[in-house]
């Protein structure tokens, strides 16, 4: 089968995955017919497998290991030496290097959770969820727009339980934020300010060509596995470990990073959905990464009672004006938030964090609306219980949620690729006046690692 090309549009337009056979990954195994979610057995463990362990992966494992109801079952990492030490915490565990061969001997497996680089994301996630299995993928969700819906649509069709890795999506700064907005605490909203201080120190790799130069692979990386459906290159250590987020053919640089924390209280509190335009402002673009710094402004239409909403998000270093009516002397986060109305202003820390509004003096005299949405009990306990229950809807961040919310994301990352303001169409996926956008919006897989649809 050549996944270079396989026909995903007429998947999207109208494939029902009760019929799509199964291919992992390009792996020549017989085809299947998609199973129902697994049912865990009354008072029994969620039989986890965890692939990609050694960097933010490993504290997602960590965190998952201390439920009760939890066994970490299997797992699964291609550099043995980055996962070294998350490995020995868990003692006579399957290990293994290649995801597909971990899904074929570990049928017992309720659940998965994906802490791969951003290229991985939807071809395990797919692989898993139409193996019936449940799904804890960190974020961003995706690395294309088309495979965000994807995503979504599978999830859907299979019954799995999901949840995509913005912890900030289950703490208490989101739903107060959502509560005082609805209040009217600050009127009609009409702007939204996002920004984040990466990659900055976290990663240095943004505004750089792919290096020239062709250091031996480490012997405890498998690095045709970790290229996985991205092209062959060389090995450099400029990509793995930790500085791919800023390569275009790994990651989504400093958006796919942060906003889909920052920017979380937007879509939930404001329902935005997809844009209807979207502009960029970039320091100096090339085709290998993401540019140093960049300000998108996303504007979404008007939508139910809610007027057209601009949005506008800041990285690199780059950020917003102060907030109307901010006190003289108070410095911004270097992650955040805040939200303008036509009365008011809130502003929140970065993750989802707590909100206050603005000046002081108005947070003083503000009375706090009464508490009127359900609280979580934590944004991973809370997909353990939902897949122990066989409720989908119960986590919160659940990819009928988290995957337009990162479609809607990815689209800013095209003006910021082509230089030029992009008119969306999202019913149609695609940007009307750039046919060019095509080939960002989805792309071609190496052979043998294509989507499993």
């Amino acid at each position: 089968m050549n996944t270079q090309r396989i026909d995903r549009r007429t998947f999207l337009a109208s494939a029902s995955l009760a019929t799509a056979g199964l291919w992992l990954g390009g792996c020549a195994t017989p085809a299947r017919r998609v199973v129902r979610p697994r049912v865990i057995p009354t008072n029994g463990k969620l039989h986890v497998g965890c692939i990609g362990i050694g960097g933010q992966g490993g504290g997602v494992t960590a965190e998952l290991a201390t439920f009760p109801n939890v066994e970490i079952a299997a797992l699964c990492d291609v550099d043995q030496k980055y996962a070294a030490n998350n490995i020995k915490k868990y003692p006579g565990r399957p290990l293994y290097t290649d995801y597909r061969v971990m899904l074929e001997k570990e049928p017992g497996l309720d659940a998965v959770m994906i802490g791969t680089p951003d290229h991985w994301h939807t071809p395990i996630a797919l692989a898993a969820m139409q193996l019936g299995k449940h799904v804890y993928c960190e974020k961003p969700l995706a690395h294309t727009i088309e495979e965000a819906r994807l995503m979504e649509r599978v999830a859907r069709e299979t019954g799995v339980v999901t949840q995509m890795g913005n912890g900030g999506h289950g703490g208490e700064g989101l739903r107060l934020t959502k509560e005082w907005i609805d209040a009217g605490a600050i009127g009609a909203v009409k702007e939204v300010h996002v920004w984040s201080d990466r990659p900055g120190k976290f990663w240095q790799t943004q505004g750089r060509r792919r290096p020239t130069d062709t250091p031996p692979v480490p012997t405890t990386l498998d690095w045709n596995m970790w290229l996985g459906p991205a092209q062959v290159r060389s090995y450099h250590p400029d990509y793995v470990p930790r500085q791919w987020r800023g390569w275009i053919d790994f990651g989504c640089g400093a958006l796919g990073d942060m906003a889909v924390h920052n920017a979380d209280p937007a879509f939930y509190a404001l329902g935005l959905g997809a844009p209807d335009w979207v502009e960029a402002e970039t320091s100096e673009t090339n085709p290998d990464s993401f540019p140093v710094w960049s300000i998108i402004t996303y504007h979404f239409p008007a939508k139910g009672k809610r007027g057209p909403v601009k949005m506008i998000w800041y990285d690199g270093g780059k950020m917003p004006p102060p907030p109307p009516g901010i006190e003289a002397d108070h410095k911004l986060e270097d992650n955040g938030i805040y939200f303008v109305g036509d009365k008011g202003v809130i502003l929140a820390g970065g993750w989802s964090g707590t909100p206050r509004l603005v000046p002081e003096t108005a947070m003083q005299q503000f009375a706090r609306p009464p508490k009127s949405i359900p609280r979580s009990i934590g944004h991973r306990r809370e997909w353990v219980e939902a897949c122990i229950a066989g409720r989908p809807q119960d986590a919160q961040a659940g990819f009928w949620y988290s995957a337009p919310f990162t479609e809607a994301l990815l689209v800013g990352l095209l003006p910021v690729r082509l230089g030029k303001r992009i008119e969306w169409n999202a019913a149609a996926m695609k940007a009307t006046n750039a046919p060019e956008a095509d080939v960002l919006i989805r792309k071609n897989y190496r052979h043998g690692f294509g989507l499993p649809v």
